[in-house]
């Protein structure tokens, strides 16, 4: 049987890279108590921060959606949180392809609207949305990455996505150039993307943002096609 976590059930996902060898994820499943009428959920990953990696998936619900299901906050969506292993990061191209897979089994899995999915994610979990997004432009109708950066190479890949990014103005960890490149170089393409900076905020600019209920409803704002045509 899957633990429990206040409604969160955990489970673990595991697959197989591109060399052939066994990996996996441990991973938080929330699912909604309220169904809508046509049974279908919308889906939000969430992607932590460096702190939380290992193989005690209590750390994840450290921050984010997890700590706010934790005290007894009901989402709308149906929201995956992923454990990156000890010693690797989310964007690297082997764990951003387990998470599109694992993705896809939480759509195999649980009823969810395929034109209704989201991404997410605070500081390396920031880098790894970017990533993520960047390498399966179309998966997800939008995204919120939160103090994190990326690639400059790969953000054209970005240009039709939906995006709402936030930093802090005085975050020492990951500079909020990060992100304002990000946000510069896709403005010049004419992308949908946005950058909301918090004044006198250091690096955690994650609180405030998951806090804040505008930002759930401007990612169901949005919808795509279904990206697995099944």
């Amino acid at each position: 049987m899957p633990a429990h976590s206040s409604h969160q059930e955990a489970h673990l996902f595991a697959w197989k890279d591109s060399q052939g060898n066994e990996r996996s994820f441990p991973f938080w499943c929330y699912l909604p108590k309220k169904r809508p009428e046509d049974g279908k959920l919308p889906l939000l990953l969430f992607l932590h921060g460096a702190g939380e990696r290992g193989t005690n998936l209590t750390l994840v619900t450290k921050h984010g959606p997890p700590k706010l299901i934790e005290q007894g906050e009901a989402f709308p969506f149906v929201v995956i949180s992923p454990q990156c292993p000890l010693d690797q990061w989310w964007a690297m191209q082997e764990n951003v392809i387990g998470l599109a897979e694992l993705v896809e089994q939480a759509y195999a899995d649980y009823p969810i609207d395929p034109t209704r999915m989201y991404a997410t994610g605070m500081s390396m979990g920031g880098y790894g949305t970017w990533k993520l997004a960047a390498m399966y432009p179309k998966l997800f109708a939008a995204i919120i990455p939160i103090c994190g950066g990326a690639n400059l190479s790969e953000i054209e890949a970005l240009k039709d996505l939906p995006i709402w990014a936030f930093h802090g103005r005085e975050d020492d960890v990951v500079p909020l150039i990060r992100s304002q490149e990000i946000i510069d170089q896709l403005s010049k393409i004419d992308s949908d993307a946005k950058l909301s900076i918090y004044d006198n905020v250091q690096h955690d600019s994650w609180s405030a943002t998951y806090a804040n209920p505008e930002i759930y409803d401007w990612l169901l704002s949005h919808t795509t096609c279904n990206p697995f045509g099944y």
